[in-house]
């Protein structure tokens, strides 16, 4: 997962949705209530995961169901309020399930809470490397009980499935989505309405969402791409709201640290112009939001620049050339997160760089980011 932490670019695939801000058409009184509001995101981690195409999708192709469905109900801005809200519910637990088109299946256990400005969760990986994760804001504390190792460190809040918006960015979302109302489904025994977020053009993937009816919370999403195809989903195959989960009692369990070894990840927030990269011209709808290094004491001199379109997310790392390690440029893909690596020349001609972009997106449009990317004189 990519989002807005520094992580190898090798090393996790996203699950989910990345962010869906709210544009700025949305209406000043929308964004005030969401700056509020703080995402609870947590990753399962790596895995890359197999498709299921459901039962709901069957009969769609490009981005909708045959047939007149009428006019949508709510705007792209009105939907993305109704989902943010509805991550401040204040108890739920259930079972979610990863897949992708790629040939794996990747599934946790999640426990949330919400107390006033406090949320909590507490997510058991079901597959893989055990692990247990812990969010509390933007401090995340993960458990690898095999190693006997903690990883201490801090993300900026917004995420993955089933929390889906960054607060803290503002998105001409609109300009790039439109928003239609398919009807309804069930989704773990619950009501839900279907909404298709469509791409304005070729640069980005579709999304369908199915948000609980009475809540909001998104129970289940998926990533589409230009033919209607399901790249990626993530869905709860058994939900409890209204759970009785007690914040301090996660609390408690993320302190607990007696008997591991505590590794704190460090970051260090830069810009680009600071670590001497920029673009030379802009990628069509998507916004820089953030920029991290590894402290200088690192053996590692890696950048991650990070761009969003307030729905999907692009990071571009940057790290010095290594003839052992950087060994083949190309492309590939994994579900619906593709992956490019690139050699580049500095223009004084001083050195060589490695560029890997990654993000849930056309392979064009990560094409266009590394064509676009430069070494300032």
């Amino acid at each position: 997962m990519t989002g807005g932490v520094l992580l190898a670019p090798h090393g996790s695939v996203r699950l989910g949705l990345a962010r869906l801000p709210l544009g700025r058409r949305a209406g000043s009184w929308a964004r005030k209530a969401l700056r509020t509001m703080v995402g609870a995101v947590v990753a399962l981690g790596a895995g890359s995961v197999v498709g299921l195409a459901c039962a709901q999708a069957q009969g769609i192709g490009q981005f909708g169901p045959g047939g007149d469905v009428g006019p949508p109900e709510r705007s792209v801005a009105e939907w993305l309020v109704r989902l943010q809200q509805a991550s401040r519910w204040p108890a739920y637990a259930g079972t979610f399930v990863v897949s992708s088109s790629s040939g794996a299946l990747s599934s946790a256990r999640i426990w949330h809470v919400c107390e006033g400005d406090t949320q909590i969760e507490r997510v058991e990986s079901l597959t893989g490397t055990p692990r247990l994760t812990y969010r509390r804001n933007e401090s995340v504390v993960t458990f690898f009980p095999q190693a006997r190792l903690v990883r201490n460190e801090r993300r900026e809040s917004g995420g993955v499935f089933p929390t889906l918006l960054q607060t803290s960015e503002e998105f001409e979302t609109a300009d790039f989505y439109t928003a239609r109302q398919l009807g309804q489904g069930r989704v773990a025994g619950f009501d839900a309405d279907i909404v298709l977020l469509s791409p304005r053009d070729g640069m980005r993937f579709g999304y369908r969402i199915w948000s609980e009816k009475r809540t909001g919370l998104v129970v289940k999403t998926q990533t589409l791409d230009a033919n209607g195809r399901v790249l990626e989903q993530a869905a709860f195959s058994e939900l409890q709201l209204e759970a009785p989960v007690k914040i301090d009692k996660l609390k408690q369990m993320m302190g607990n640290t007696e008997g591991y070894r505590v590794e704190k990840t460090a970051k260090v927030k830069t810009t680009a112009d600071a670590e001497g990269w920029q673009m030379k011209s802009p990628v069509s709808g998507f916004t820089p939001m953030s920029c991290y290094k590894h402290p200088p004491s690192a053996p590692s001199k890696m950048v991650q620049w990070i761009f969003s379109d307030g729905l999907a997310t692009v990071s571009l790392f940057m790290e010095p050339f290594s003839r052992e390690r950087h060994v083949r440029e190309g492309q590939w893909a994994m579900g619906a997160t593709h992956t490019l690596t690139r050699r580049l020349a500095d223009k004084d001609k001083n050195g060589e760089w490695w560029v890997t972009a990654v993000g849930e997106v056309p392979e064009q449009t990560l094409k266009a980011f590394a064509d676009s990317l430069e070494r300032k004189k």
